[in-house]
C-alpha cells in the first residue's frame, strides 16, 4: 500500500497539479478548507500533511491555517506538516515550525525539492513511530513498574521474583533516590497477598516518642492524649506487608518489640497487657551503613539478621547507564502527557548531558529534572540548561568556540555553494534539518539565500 499525504489547499489548480505530480509514489487526499481536512485526517490518518496557511474563509491571513496545524497536530503529534508559504510569509512560516510543524517550502514550488523533503518526511514519520511501538511495549514489559535494561536491574528483578514467592524478611539496601519502596511494592504484588494492604512507613520521619505506637498501636489511657484505642500499622498491614524505609532510625526500645514480632507474630499495644496475633509481612529498606550502626551499638545484631534473611541491593544510575535514556524518555512521555505539551523531544546536548551526569540523586532526581524542564520549557526540544545540566563534560575553551565556528561556516558555505542555493539539498548534506539550517545561517551572520 501507498503512504498516504494530505493536501490542504484552496487553490483547485494546485491541488491538481500535485496530485498528477505525486500520485505514483503516494495516495493522494485532498482537502479544500481545514474542516474537510479534519475530517479526512481523522478517517485516514494520513502520516504527511502538505498544508496551504492561506484557507478560507480569509485565505488572505494565515489564522485558518494555523488553527488547522494546531488541530492536526492535537489529534496526533507524530504527523509531519509542512506548510507551503509565500516568500511574504516565511517569518508565519517559521513561527509555524516552531509550533510544531515539520518544514515549510516557499510557492512557487520546485517539484524535486518536494519530493525530496516528503521522502525524508515519511521516512522520519515511520521511524518515530516504530520508536513510540518500542516505547509502549517496554512500559507493557516493565516489571510491576519499574523499568530497567541494564544486567544490575535484570538481577534486582530476578532476586524480587525468587522472595515474592516467600514470607522471608527483605532487607532492601541502596542509596536514596534508587527505588527501594517501588521494589517492595514489586516485591507485595508479585507476592500471595498481593490482595492486602501494602503499608508504608519512612521511619525517620516520626518522632522518637511516637515510634512505638506508630507501629503498635495503643490502648486508651495509654498516655495523655490517648482519648480512644488506636491500631499501629503491624495491625493495619494484616494480611499484606508493612514497608519500613530508613529502618535503622527505629529507637532501640522499639527494635525490642519488633524483633519480638518477627520471633513470634505477635504484638502488644502500647498500654496493654492482651499478646494479639498478626499475619503482617516485613519488608525494611536502608541507604544507611547498618553494619556501622552494628559496631556503634545503635541497631540490634539480632534483630539485623531477622531483617536481612534475604538483601536486595537497588544499585546507584550511574552504574546503569544504558538505562538513563529509557527512563528519561519515560518520564518525559508521562509529564508531557500531564501538562498538554504534545512533540516534547530531548535534544542531542540534553542526551548528552545526562549520560555524563553522576546523578546524586538517582532516578528521584532525573524524575524531578525532568519534570520541571517539562512545566518550564517554552520549545519543542528539552536541552541540557532545561535540565540544568552541564552541558557539556569537558571544559570549553573560547579557542575551541571560534574553531567551531569557523568550521560551522565553511561547512556551510560550501555546501550551499556546491547547491547553487537550495537550502533543502545543502540541509540534507550536512545531516540537519531546513529550519536548523536556516537558524544556523542567521547566528552565522551569513547572507540568506533567496
Amino acid at each position: 500500500m501507498k503512504p498516504k499525504l494530505l493536501i490542504v489547499d484552496d487553490n483547485e489548480e494546485i491541488r491538481t497539479q500535485m496530485k498528477w505530480a505525486l500520485t505514483q509514489d503516494y495516495e493522494i487526499l485532498l482537502a479544500e478548507d481545514r474542516a474537510s481536512a479534519t475530517k479526512l485526517f481523522h478517517s485516514a490518518h494520513p502520516a504527511v500533511v502538505l498544508l496551504d496557511l492561506g484557507l478560507p474563509p480569509d485565505p488572505g491571513t494565515p489564522e485558518e491555517g494555523l488553527a488547522a496545524l494546531a488541530e492536526l497536530l492535537a489529534s496526533d503529534n507524530l504527523t509531519k506538516v509542512v506548510i507551503i508559504t509565500g516568500q511574504g510569509e516565511k517569518d508565519i512560516a517559521l513561527q509555524a515550525v516552531g509550533t510544531g510543524a515539520y518544514d515549510f517550502l516557499c510557492k512557487p514550488v520546485e517539484m524535486d525539492e518536494l519530493k525530496f523533503l516528503l521522502k525524508r518526511c515519511f521516512h522520519i514519520a515511520q521511524l518515530e513511530r516504530d520508536y513510540r511501538q518500542m516505547q509502549r511495549r517496554l512500559v507493557d514489559d516493565s516489571f510491576e513498574g519499574m523499568l530497567g535494561t541494564s544486567p544490575r536491574m535484570q538481577v534486582v528483578f530476578d532476586s524480587i521474583r525468587k522472595v515474592a514467592t516467600t514470607d522471608a524478611p527483605v532487607l532492601i539496601l541502596g542509596e536514596s533516590g534508587t527505588g527501594k519502596e517501588r521494589a517492595a511494592r514489586a516485591i507485595h504484588q508479585r507476592s500471595t497477598r498481593k490482595d492486602g494492604p501494602f503499608v508504608a512507613i519512612n521511619c525517620s520521619a516520626i518522632p522518637e516518642s511516637l515510634m512505638e505506637s506508630e507501629l503498635f498501636g495503643h490502648e486508651k489511657g495509654a498516655f495523655t492524649g490517648a482519648h480512644v484505642q488506636r491500631k499501629g500499622r503491624m495491625e493495619t498491614a494484616e494480611g499484606g506487608t508493612l514497608f519500613l524505609d530508613e529502618i535503622g532510625e527505629i529507637p532501640l526500645q522499639v527494635q525490642v518489640k519488633l524483633l519480638r514480632f518477627l520471633q513470634e507474630r505477635c504484638i502488644e499495644r502500647v498500654g496493654g497487657r492482651q499478646e494479639i496475633q498478626v499475619d503482617t509481612r516485613i519488608i525494611a529498606a536502608t541507604n544507611a551503613d547498618l553494619k556501622k550502626s552494628l559496631n556503634d551499638n545503635t541497631f540490634r545484631e539480632d534483630l539485623y539478621y531477622r531483617l536481612a534473611v534475604v538483601q536486595i541491593l537497588m544499585p546507584p544510575l550511574r552504574d546503569r547507564e544504558s538505562d538513563i535514556a529509557l527512563l528519561a524518555h519515560s518520564f518525559l512521555q508521562q509529564f508531557a502527557a500531564e501538562s498538554s505539551k504534545a512533540n516534547l523531544a530531548f535534544g542531542p546536548d540534553a542526551l548528552r548531558a545526562m549520560q555524563h551526569y553522576p546523578w546524586p540523586g538517582n532516578v528521584r532526581e532525573l524524575q524531578n529534572r525532568v519534570r520541571r524542564a517539562v512545566i518550564m520549557s517554552g520549545g519543542k526540544r528539552l536541552s541540557a540548561q532545561d535540565l540544568e545540566l552541564p552541558a557539556s563534560p569537558t571544559t570549553s575553551r573560547s579557542s575551541l568556540k571560534e574553531a567551531r565556528e569557523t568550521l560551522e561556516t565553511e561547512m556551510v558555505r560550501q555546501a550551499l555553494r556546491k547547491h547553487s542555493g537550495k537550502i533543502t539539498a545543502a540541509a540534507a548534506e550536512l545531516g540537519i534539518s531546513r529550519p536548523s539550517l536556516y537558524e544556523l545561517i542567521e547566528k552565522l551572520g551569513l547572507q540568506k539565500p533567496e
